[in-house]
């Protein structure tokens, strides 16, 4: 792993039973805390071996390179090779990666045509059939019979009374209001623009290892944008073989007069000192909004240590953080987030789980 990483999206791994494939070949000893707390007091308590231990710890300690020099040529020489073994391993580890990138992409291309029927029926523009709505129904009783709740069927005069619609109205606002991370970014005055949002895509690039994030808009009057997109850039470490995250870049939105949500207008009063007249002068400053996620920041050099360069670098982690949880939870799974039954299903860990790292 490359130590100027940062671990910014490793996945948790529940407890597992044991299975022939998880159990080890060997047997480890029973012992206790209290056990193993008398046996490490009685190795201090004793003076030679606290002695011994305290010396080989200070060779190690601090001087790594020393310790190595100080070994014998055959050692070495068998350090040497298993620095072979490890960079062959660090090769494999490398196609490793890619091919899980490239089962992504091939994947991408099948959740296709269910992402374009999804988005035909939440936009209005189709009907679901008779079979869609049927089987859908069904998959409703069996999730009602497994959570033991039962939602009524609505009356008669409810359902004559409901007026005509198309489609489902501000579907991806909810699932964004639904999702713990977007929710707290949507700001009283995001809600009403996000209400013309049609579509979430995800698409991979082309160019080279990494996706895209893709809003796609009514014509709305906060901006002229059709489209307003986010792409995520990886690349391969070349200590450790894995895909790490290097730069995310955004669009620009192109905002109509007097209507850019990112930024809003203080009024203050200023009183003149000679003819003690006051005057309003307006300014406008950035504000908190969701839009601020179309921002591309600024990567900081690897040698500057300021607190502005640490700001950026934990914006950047939670910026790809929010970019990875709509790839692979909000987008694959909108319809468990407009709902809000999320809860058990996206607890479910990832049968191929892989480590991502910012690069410092």
């Amino acid at each position: 792993m490359d130590p100027n990483a940062i671990n910014i999206n490793k996945k948790e791994q529940d407890d597992e039973a044991p299975t022939p494939q998880n159990t080890p070949v060997f047997t480890a000893p029973i012992s206790t805390n209290t056990n193993s707390q008398v046996n490490t007091m009685q190795m201090l308590n004793n003076p030679a071996l606290a002695h011994l231990l305290q010396g080989r710890l200070g060779n190690l300690a601090g001087a790594p390179s020393e310790y190595i020099d100080s070994l014998p040529k055959a050692v070495k020489k068998r350090l040497a090779s298993l620095q072979y073994l490890q960079e062959k391993h660090t090769e494999l580890e490398a196609q490793f990666h890619k091919e899980i990138l490239e089962l992504e992409k091939k994947y991408a291309g099948l959740y296709k045509p269910i992402y374009d029927r999804r988005y035909r029926i939440t936009s209005g523009q189709e009907e679901p059939t008779a079979e869609e709505i049927e089987s859908g129904e069904k998959i409703l009783k069996e999730l009602e019979s497994e959570s033991s709740t039962e939602t009524p069927p609505p009356s008669a005069d409810i359902l004559d009374s409901e007026p005509e619609t198309k489609g489902i109205d501000s579907f991806w606002l909810t699932a964004l209001h639904n999702h713990p991370q977007t929710q707290e970014m949507i700001t009283e005055r995001d809600t009403k623009a996000l209400e013309y949002l049609d579509n979430i895509q995800i698409s991979y690039l082309e160019s080279g290892p990494g996706f895209q994030v893709i809003f796609k808009f009514r014509e709305n009057p906060y901006f002229t944008n059709s489209e307003l997109t986010k792409s995520y850039y990886y690349t391969q470490s070349k200590i450790s073989g894995d895909l790490v995250f290097e730069r995310s870049e955004s669009c620009k939105i192109e905002w109509k007069p007097e209507m850019d949500l990112t930024m809003t207008v203080e009024t203050k009063k200023q009183r003149h000192k000679t003819t003690n007249k006051t005057r309003v002068v307006k300014k406008t400053v950035p504000t908190e909004s969701f839009f601020n996620f179309f921002e591309t920041i600024p990567l900081p050099a690897d040698d500057d240590d300021s607190e502005e360069a640490d700001e950026a670098r934990e914006r950047l982690e939670a910026d790809y953080e929010l970019g990875e949880e709509l790839k692979e939870k909000l987008v694959p799974r909108a319809i468990d987030w407009f709902t809000d039954s999320t809860s058990e299903k996206c607890n479910t860990p990832s049968n191929i789980q892989i480590t991502w790292h910012l690069l410092r």
